[in-house]
């Protein structure tokens, strides 16, 4: 097995092992006008044609760069220092005459009316930034992120769209794995929606997205969206502080306190936020029953009301050590937790085949929720001399306990008005989820461009799921064993990947092979009424992926590539648990521990033509497709995942980002999809097919020094999300901002979904005898108040004479 898998990475790199040439190189040292080093200078190679940006570097303590395995052309350097001029050096040839090249020092010349004791460092950060293998999204150039939480944030990104029920879309590509900081999160939609609500968008950095993860990441998820919290790495104490503050109908606020102390071996940095909001969601159904012979049984007109109440905390503290010249150590915690109140009501009328009224239900769910989740990280960092070879670990242990409690109250009348029936009944439901996990990600440069990744992980997630149901009489409360629940789920997936890449003249390759297996066991404990079940599953994935690029000149303007990856879904843990969850007494939902993963292969083409253009096109096929299948038995409906259809989508994505005038920048981004489904949900055929539009447009405009504003807008046309077909909707966005105390301060203005068209309006498909349309409005009409204020010094040093000491090279590796 080992020689299949090795054979073709061994092709690939013989001509790096074999190759004479010498390697080719660019060195010198940079100073400033008093002869002293000046280390952290920023190095940057460019192509002496256009000044297309080829490798930068980062002088060491010494002042010293070196810019190795270069390609034969004419360069020229661009460097640059706080406080001092820039300096952009003569053309330098490299070619096989001239291998090396080793300089003069550059001596820096200090800026004009610049006070070294303080040099304030105010740099506008783009919003989007392509690199080869992911779009990076600086949310600090969002002006409406202060006053938005991080599912909001997520929200307002190009590229990304958030379903009613929390679901997370990438390029219009569903099943979206979230990282933070490069951890899984291990949570189900409706956890990991709670906790993206309780981060500040204060706290982020910035959003990687990647349509097509290497293999050095899970294979779990059709994309995944990395969110980068904040951590500077400027010495001393250095922070910022942002608060929010949003009203629609109801109130919210977002704030967050963000430090950095940086001081010889040891950087510490916290991120702190703090959420409270108010909500709602007004949902009005009408359900429609069918006889076999297609004619109208009944209806069912329902009205849901539901207004949560809810605050959160998040704590991240973290610790990097420099333990020596070329090993970090860091040790990071994260505390999230949170409470809030909900309550939901509903009103409903039924009506006969002639339409008369037969009942009217009415109902009241008053719930009390509680989480906590504590997540601990070691993570470690060597570097092997200046080879680029490293090698670095991660240990995780994360802990999630929630606790909630409802209160259920169904009443149904005759057409007159008199009481007909009355349930009441009680919900406790806690759960918890330990999850641990380990990995090792081993990094190896070859000469003439090349390298090899290798690694390994196993995680481990045990889940404690227990929902006590009680009947209510006369205030008194009975246990029904009958309909509760108590159930464990135990996985276990360890995961072995190798990854390698080369590049030439004008060609890329990068190719990955990811090996899973799962082993997983859930089981329902039985009690009195209900007798212990249990199921296994054991699988192995082998994921493939391989990325070809072409640039089309020497001058890397336009570049073609071709990739081919292959990913899995597999079932959330809850969607494994059998329990029947009553929403109303006309909806309920359950789990199912017969789904099976569900596999996607994808194939890309793409082409970018500098910053400004890029676009794709994409074939993805799904087997085995998980679907929250909906089944009408009699007058309820019943929810439940199942596989049932294969199916494939093409996508066409373009995104254009152009400047039309100097204070005027957009970005604008077009999706076509064509969307396939081939399967049968119980007795009913599912044989659906549409085509999808979705249309994102940024503007930026710069008025002057100290004012910005952005105005952007989203339309999507009708779509396709289980049984559930949604017709087209658009809202438009808009913001300004106003920079003060020297730009280390600002006051945000926002507006957000500015004429309210945010709205659902769905139909089913698919269902036997019965169908339903409904209408979904939320508090997304909002406006936003923010003010951000960063505080302690960006500033140049000036360093002592004599600072190559052992901490000047370690903290410079941080």
């Amino acid at each position: 097995m080992k020689r299949i898998c090795y054979t073709p990475l061994l092709w690939l790199f013989m001509p790096a092992a074999f190759a004479q040439s010498v390697p080719k190189m660019i060195s010198g040292a940079v100073k400033d006008d008093r002869n002293d080093v000046i280390p952290r200078a920023t190095v940057r190679l460019l192509t002496a044609g256009d000044s297309v940006l080829v490798k930068g570097e980062v002088t060491n303590a010494d002042g010293k760069f070196q810019l190795s395995s270069l390609a034969n052309g004419t360069y020229i350097l661009a460097i640059t220092a706080i406080g001092q001029k820039r300096f952009t050096s003569v053309p330098l040839t490299i070619d096989d005459a001239h291998t090396t090249i080793m300089l003069p020092a550059f001596v820096l010349m200090p800026a004009k009316n610049i006070d070294l004791k303080e040099v304030v460092v105010s740099a506008k950060k783009p919003l989007i930034v392509q690199e080869i293998d992911k779009t990076v999204v600086n949310v600090d150039a969002m002006l409406s992120s202060a006053t938005s939480n991080t599912l909001e944030v997520l929200e307002k990104t190009p590229g990304v769209t958030i379903a009613s029920n929390g679901e997370i879309s990438l390029n219009g590509r569903s099943g979206v794995t979230v990282l933070i900081d490069g951890r899984s999160t291990y949570m189900s939609a409706q956890d990991l929606t709670a906790y993206l609500k309780s981060l500040p968008g204060g706290i982020l950095d910035k959003l990687e997205l990647m349509d097509n993860p290497p293999a050095k990441y899970d294979a779990a998820g059709n994309a995944i969206i990395n969110i980068r919290l904040k951590k500077n790495r400027v010495g001393g104490l250095t922070g910022n502080v942002s608060m929010g503050y949003s009203q629609g109908k109801y109130g919210r606020s977002n704030d967050a306190v963000n430090l950095n102390y940086k001081y010889k071996k040891i950087n510490l940095f916290t991120n702190l936020g703090y959420t409270q909001e108010k909500t709602y969601n007004l949902d009005n159904y009408d359900r429609r029953f069918y006889s076999p012979t297609a004619e109208l049984i009944s209806t069912v007109d329902l009205k849901n009301n539901l207004l949560n109440r809810s605050h959160g905390q998040s704590i991240n503290l973290g610790l990097d050590y420099a333990a020596s010249a070329n090993t970090t150590i860091g040790f990071i915690v994260n505390i999230n937790g949170g409470s809030g109140k909900s309550n939901f009501d509903y009103t409903s009328k039924n009506y006969d085949a002639k339409h008369q009224v037969d009942s009217i239900g009415a109902g009241k769910t008053t719930g009390n929720t509680s989480r906590t989740n504590v997540g601990t990280n070691l993570n470690f960092l060597h570097k092997f001399s200046n080879s680029g070879r490293e090698l670095s670990a991660d240990i995780n242990y994360l802990t999630y306990r929630s606790e909630t409690n409802q209160s259920l109250q169904n009443f149904v009348y005759q057409p007159n008005g008199a009481l007909s029936n009355r349930t009441d009944f009680l919900y406790a439901i806690p759960s918890l989820i330990n999850i641990y996990t380990a990995k090792a990600d081993y990094v190896h440069p070859f000469k003439n461009k090349a390298r090899l990744d290798a690694g390994f992980k196993s995680s481990i997630v045990d889940n404690d799921y227990i929902a006590q149901y009680y009947d209510v009489v006369n205030t008194v409360s009975f246990i029904d064993n009958a309909k509760s629940n108590h159930f464990k789920y135990h996985e276990n997936i360890n995961a072995a990947y190798v990854n390698s890449q080369k590049e030439w003249k004008r060609f890329g390759l990068q190719l990955g092979l990811r090996v899973e297996n799962t082993q997983a066991r859930g089981q329902q404990l039985g009690n009195e009424a209900v007798g212990q079940s249990n199921f296994t599953k054991n699988y192995t994935g082998v994921f493939p992926s391989a990325f070809l690029s072409y640039k089309l000149d020497t001058l890397n303007k336009n570049t073609f590539s071709l990739m081919a990856v292959r990913r899995i879904n597999r079932p959330n843990y809850q969607l494994l648990n059998p329990f029947v969850f009553f929403k109303d007494q006309y909806s309920y939902t359950s789990g199912n521990p017969f789904v099976n993963p569900q596999y996607q292969s994808r194939y890309e083409l793409k082409f970018q033509h500098k910053q400004l253009l890029n676009m794709g096109l994409s074939y993805n096929k799904f087997t085995n497709v998980i679907f929250q299948t909906t089944q009408a038995v009699d007058n309820i409906f019943i929810t439940k995942p199942e596989n049932i259809a294969n199916g494939y989508m093409t996508i066409l994505s373009t995104s254009l980002s152009i400047s039309p005038r100097k204070w005027w920048f957009v970005n604008y981004t077009v999706r076509f999809l064509h969307m396939n489904l081939e399967g049968q949900v119980y007795t009913e055929n599912l044989n659906f097919s549409t085509n999808v539009v979705r249309f994102e447009a940024n503007n930026y405009f710069t008025i002057n020094k100290n004012w910005n504003a952005e105005f952007s807008g989203y339309y999507a046309s009708r779509d396709l999300n289980g049984q559930t077909v949604t017709s087209g909707m658009y809202q438009l966005r808009a913001a300004v901002q106003k920079k003060i105390w020297n730009n280390k301060g600002s006051i945000r203005l926002s507006v957000d979904d500015l004429f309210h068209s945010w709205i659902y309006h769905n139909r089913s498909v698919g269902l036997k005898q019965a169908e339903y349309f409904q209408t979904s409005k939320s508090d997304t009409q909002r406006i936003g108040f923010a003010f951000t204020y960063r505080f302690g010094k960006d500033t140049f040093a000036r360093k002592r004479r004599h600072n190559n000491n052992a901490s000047e090279e370690e903290t410079g590796r941080l």
